[in-house]
C-alpha cells in the first residue's frame, strides 16, 4: 500500500495493485479497477514513484526469503 494525501489534506493508504490509471486534470485523479476515483495532492509522477518504491521493497523482501518465493512460484503453477 502507498500513502497519499486527499485534496482536503487527509492522508490515505491506497492498494497500488488496484490502480487502473492516473490522470492529471489539473488535479491528480487515480482511477481504480473497482470504479472508484480519488483526487490527491501528489503529482502523477509522485504516485508512480511511490508505487515503484513499494514494489521494490516487496521484491527485495521476497529475495531475502527464497523459500517464500519458491512457495509463491509453486502456487502460481
Amino acid at each position: 500500500m502507498i500513502r497519499l494525501t486527499r485534496l482536503n489534506h487527509v492522508p490515505m493508504m491506497l492498494n497500488s495493485d488496484l490502480i487502473e490509471h492516473v490522470e492529471v486534470t489539473p488535479d491528480t485523479v487515480i482511477a481504480l479497477t473497482t470504479g472508484q476515483k480519488f483526487m490527491v495532492l501528489e503529482s502523477a509522477e509522485e504516485v508512480r514513484d511511490r508505487v515503484i518504491e513499494f514494489r521494490r521493497v516487496i521484491h527485495a523482501r521476497l529475495c531475502q526469503y527464497p523459500d517464500v518465493l519458491r512457495q509463491l512460484e509453486e502456487q502460481a503453477a
